[in-house]
C-alpha cells in the first residue's frame, strides 16, 4: 500500500481556488465528477453549507507547488 502525500489545493486543475481539483488528485477521481457531486450535494442542503464549506477548505488546505511547464 502506497503512502499518500499530504492534501494541497492543485494549481494545474483549478476554476476557482484549487480545492476540489486537490481533493480529485489526492483521491484519484475525475475533478469534473466531483466539482459535480459538490455542487448537487451544496444544492440540497439545506442553506448552501456548501459555499461556507469550500471557503473553508481553501483557508485550511495549503496550496500545492507550482509546476513549470518547461
Amino acid at each position: 500500500m502506497a503512502l499518500r502525500t499530504r492534501m494541497t489545493r492543485s494549481t494545474r486543475d483549478e476554476m476557482v481556488a484549487g480545492v476540489l481539483g486537490g481533493v480529485s488528485e489526492y483521491f484519484g477521481l475525475d475533478s469534473s465528477k466531483v466539482r459535480l457531486a459538490f455542487v448537487v450535494a451544496s444544492l440540497i442542503s439545506a442553506g448552501f453549507p456548501g459555499i461556507v464549506l469550500y471557503l473553508m477548505l481553501w483557508y485550511v488546505i495549503p496550496e500545492g507547488e507550482q509546476r513549470s511547464m518547461y
